[in-house]
Formats: C-alpha cells, sequence, structure tokens
C-alpha cells in the first residue's frame, strides 16, 4: 500500500466531507425538500458548469472511455470529441423553460414537472419505474469505476475498493444531499482539469513526445491511428450512433434536466452553458488521448479499464498520481451521488409524498429521515449488485444511458416545446422507446447497423404522434417574470 498515493486522497476526502457537513448545515435551516433537492436553486454560473459537467463526466470518461481509446486507439478519441457540445446542448435546450416551470409549480423534481405538464399520475409511476432502473445500471457503473481505481492505485482487492468507495459516497450524499453535491462537484471539476492535463502531460513526456508515442502505436497496430479503428469498428452507423447517444440524447438525461431547474438566474445559466463546454472539452481529450497514448506504454493490459490508474502509476510520482487520483474518483462520484439524490426523491417525493401530500408539511424530521434511509438502502443494493464487474464497463453505462434517453427525450422535449403534446402521447413514447431499446439491445439487433438507441428514438417519437391523437392538449404556459436576471 503505498502512503505517498493515499495521503493526498485522504486530504481530498476529507475536504469533500467538510463540503458535506456545511451543507447539512445549511440544509437544517431552510425547507429540508428544497434544499435537499435542488439546493435552494442557487447555483451561480460557474457551480452549474462544474456540477453538469461533473455529473456528465463520469466512470466512462476516466475508465470506461479511455479504456475503449487503449483497445481502440486513437479513433476513439475522435469519437469522444463527438460529446463536447453535450452541455450546451442540454443547458440550451431546456435550462430556461425548466427553470421557469420548476419555480411556477414549485416543482422540486423531473416527475412534478411530468404531473404538471401532463396531468397524469401513471406516466409518473411508468417514468419513477424507468428511472430506477436506468439509475440502478449506471449507478452500478460508477461503483464498479470507483473500485477498479482504489483496487489497482492503493493495492487492496476489489471487495474491500468497493466497500471504502460505496462508504465515502453513500455517507456524504446522506449528510449533505443536492448542496453538497453541487459543492463538491464544483471542486471535482476543478480537480479533474487538472488532473487531466498532469497525466496527459506525464504520459507524453514518458513516451519522448507526440510523434514517438504514435511510432510506437503504429508498431503495436497501424489500425490504431486510423480513424476507423482495427477492423474498422468506428464506421459512419457506429460514430452517428455515438453522437446521438452521448451528445444530442443527453437533453434527455434525467438527472442532467434536475441541474436545469436549480440554478440562480439567466446570467448563471448562459455562464454555464460556456464554461461547463470548455471543461468538458479539456477533458474528454485529455482523457481519452491519454488512454490511446497509454497502450504504447503498457501494451499488456489483459483489463482495457484498469489502463488510467495503472498509467498514473507508470509516469507519474506518488504525490501526484494521489493528488491525481482525486481526478476521475471526482468524476465518479459526481455522477453517483447526483443519480442517488435523484433515486432517493423518486421514492420520497413522487411516490411517497404523492400519496401522502400532507406528510410533506406536517412532518418534516420524518421526511428527511425516510430521504437518508433510502440513500443508505440504495447504496448497499448497489455493491450487492457491482460484486462481480466485466472487463470493460463502457458498455453498460452507454446501455444506461440509452435506457434513459428512449424513454425521456421526446417526452421532455416535446412536452416543453409543443402545446399539443398531451399523456397519451408521453405514455405511448415513454413505453414503446423504452421497450424496443431494451428488446433490440437483448437480441443485440441492428437495424441497418445504427446502434439500438437511433430506432429506438424513432419508434418512440412516432408512438408519441400516435398516441398524441387521443386525449386532451394541455399548453405550457409560463411566466417570464418568474425568471429574473439578479
Amino acid at each position: 500500500m503505498n502512503l505517498g498515493i493515499i495521503f493526498p486522497l485522504v486530504i481530498y476526502l476529507a475536504f469533500v466531507f467538510g463540503a458535506a457537513i456545511y451543507a447539512y448545515v445549511k440544509r437544517t435551516k431552510g425547507d429540508f425538500l428544497t434544499e435537499y433537492y435542488v439546493g435552494n436553486r442557487s447555483m451561480t454560473g460557474f457551480v452549474l458548469a462544474m456540477t453538469t459537467a461533473s455529473t456528465y463526466a463520469s466512470a466512462s470518461s476516466f475508465v470506461g472511455g479511455p479504456g475503449a481509446a487503449y483497445k481502440y486507439g486513437l479513433g476513439w478519441v475522435l469519437l469522444a470529441m463527438i460529446q463536447v457540445p453535450a452541455v450546451w446542448l442540454a443547458l440550451g435546450a431546456l435550462g430556461k423553460k425548466f427553470a421557469l416551470l420548476s419555480r411556477e409549480t414549485n416543482a422540486l423534481t423531473i416527475n412534478d414537472l411530468f404531473l404538471y405538464r401532463y396531468k397524469n399520475k401513471y406516466l409518473v409511476w411508468i417514468s419513477s419505474l424507468a428511472l430506477l432502473l436506468a439509475f440502478f445500471a449506471a449507478m452500478t457503473v460508477q461503483f464498479i469505476g470507483g473500485a477498479r481505481l482504489l483496487e489497482t492505485t492503493i493495492g487492496i482487492s476489489y471487495t474491500q475498493a468497493l466497500l471504502l468507495f460505496a462508504f465515502t459516497v453513500g455517507i456524504y450524499t446522506f449528510i449533505g444531499g443536492f448542496r453538497a453535491v453541487v459543492l463538491t462537484d464544483t471542486i471535482q471539476g476543478t480537480v479533474m482539469i487538472i488532473g487531466t492535463i498532469i497525466l496527459l502531460g506525464g504520459t507524453i513526456y514518458a513516451l519522448g513526445g507526440v510523434e514517438s508515442a504514435v511510432n510506437k502505436l503504429t508498431e503495436i497496430d497501424p489500425a490504431l491511428v486510423t480513424p476507423y479503428g482495427p477492423n474498422e469498428m468506428l464506421d459512419f452507423q457506429f460514430m452517428a450512433s455515438f453522437w446521438i447517444l452521448v451528445c444530442f440524447g443527453v437533453v434527455g438525461l434525467p438527472h442532467t434536466a434536475v441541474r436545469c431547474m436549480a440554478f440562480k438566474d439567466s446570467k448563471a445559466l448562459h455562464q454555464g452553458m460556456l464554461i461547463g463546454t470548455i471543461v468538458l472539452s479539456l477533458i474528454m481529450f485529455g482523457m481519452h488521448l491519454a488512454g490511446a497514448l497509454g497502450r504504447a506504454v503498457i501494451p499488456e493490459l489483459t483489463i482495457a479499464d484498469q489502463v488510467i490508474p495503472t498509467l498514473m502509476l507508470q509516469v507519474l510520482p506518488p504525490i501526484i498520481a494521489g493528488i491525481f487520483l482525486a481526478a476521475p474518483m471526482s468524476a465518479i462520484m459526481s455522477t453517483i451521488d447526483a443519480q442517488l439524490i435523484q433515486s432517493s426523491s423518486i421514492f420520497v417525493k413522487d411516490l411517497y409524498l404523492s400519496a401522502k401530500p400532507e406528510e410533506a408539511a406536517k412532518n418534516e424530521k420524518k421526511i428527511s429521515y425516510f430521504s437518508s434511509i433510502i440513500t443508505l438502502i440504495l447504496t448497499a443494493l448497489l455493491i450487492l449488485a457491482a460484486l462481480n464487474p466485466p472487463d470493460m464497463i463502457i458498455w453498460l453505462n452507454l446501455f444506461a444511458f440509452g435506457g434513459l434517453e428512449a424513454a425521456f427525450l421526446w417526452v421532455i422535449v416535446l412536452g416543453i416545446y409543443w402545446d399539443k403534446a398531451n399523456a397519451y402521447g408521453a405514455l405511448s413514447s415513454m413505453i414503446v422507446g423504452l421497450g424496443s431499446y431494451i428488446l433490440l439491445t437483448q437480441l443485440s439487433v441492428k437495424l441497418l447497423g445504427f446502434h439500438q438507441i437511433v430506432p429506438a428514438l424513432i419508434f418512440g417519437l412516432i408512438a408519441f404522434l400516435v398516441g398524441n391523437k387521443w386525449g386532451e392538449s394541455r399548453p405550457v404556459k409560463t411566466s417570464e417574470k418568474l425568471f429574473i436576471n439578479h
């Protein structure tokens, strides 16, 4: 066990817990539900940028994505850059409308907005089920990624690493709620940028420069330096599918949408869009290029997902490696805590309080206790799910991404931009989109060579338009005066 690596990580985690305790104190002084789930809608532009980028940059960005770049070469780096506009697109498409609606209706969750917009409790129930299933798969990926990092760098068993990671994330989310999540996301986003630059620089230096690195990759396999990768896997259909899955479809990710309910004003939104895009660009390019070049440093890895922690130990001094370890840990923790908070809100706000609305006003302490217990129970279940990990987590993560997008993209986008959208259309889209995505994925069917998300979104859109022929239209009405630029 390398103390030089552990010491900086311990300091970082102590800082994270300090933020959680601060957030706990803040939430005991205000309305629990508003504070715990949306941080009293007080995010500035910088905080919005960091929490959105940090939540998006997950285990796939620091473990799974670089692992794929290690296996498929520089072509995967180009592919990864498709994700750069994701923050701009999501905040630009949803930001102002979500902020207006959530303030006008006092909505704290995505399902609150669905209930207001579509006036249908069955939609909320199906939405809750779809969210929980997809979030559970996505959170399992984050737990595996965090455990892989600790296992490789600290030198403990995978099970021990999993328990340590789960304890850290579960406790600080339990203590702090949404405000702790966005505060630590801000810290984590900064750490991610610094760590990415340090690791990429160390990797290039260890290889004697970029030209030398490319020559070594060519010696291993000339296909590693081509745009299409080994066996020309990265063809047009794959790239088009990937763009839809990790860029365009991000508008349909509920945990990204919740960020659009919690920022302070228009100025914060515009700053968040710009800063978030810059942050995401640096992280995506740096980490995936480090993963691809890492093949020249450590060409014989059997588990591609271990490239970043192994590379970190190879090219960085122990103290620097320990500081860098906080970067991928930050990415993973910032994603898992956001999804834990939203999963908790589904049980507490969308299911329990919708059945017993009187509880919100008369027994806030009980609601607080219930929310925290749900968070801990979910953490325990995720530990069990992550005990037997696959060799590459990126495919599981993309599956979870696709499931959320297939279920929610059209329900969210058409709900806020199309006045005639109604509950029948939304229900049809959610069921057909998610159902076809799962079916096509399980049967390994690729229509015309495209990833399953492409036909699933097409089927979901058709289902929305057909289902919308029945039922009453309920247009969105918002008051612009509610959205004041402070």
